[in-house]
């Protein structure tokens, strides 16, 4: 279901029309027209090139969002491989000690009777 919202970003009306909720839709029109305000304030730029660094500002979080994600990805793969490894070797470990404990039982005689 298409959701639509207006909202205002620096000083312009905009229809936001999407699948996502309005209330998402709402927190991504006023991350951009925060963004937007912060370059219009600490830049002497028009709208036009204000919206073209935001632009750019957000598309350089994305990346080195993406970048970072790919990083922790990588990392938890990592870490599933290396649990993998260790469970095997806890298994192997196990199987081990069964033999050992069947030799064992072997030598004293098979009756179970330890000391």
């Amino acid at each position: 279901m298409k959701n639509r919202v207006t909202m205002t970003i620096c000083g312009e009306d905009y229809n936001f029309v999407a699948d996502e909720s309005p209330e998402y839709m709402e927190k991504v029109g006023s991350y951009v027209s925060e963004k937007m305000d912060a370059i219009l304030t600490g830049a002497k730029v028009g709208r036009t090139d204000a919206a073209v660094l935001t632009a750019a500002n957000i598309a350089d979080e994305l990346f080195k969002s993406y970048d970072a994600s790919e990083k922790l990805r990588a990392q938890i793969k990592d870490y599933v491989d290396e649990a993998s490894r260790a469970q095997a070797e806890v298994s192997e470990l196990k199987r081990e000690v069964f033999r050992l404990q069947q030799k064992l039982d072997q030598k004293s005689g098979g009756n179970g009777n330890r000391r």
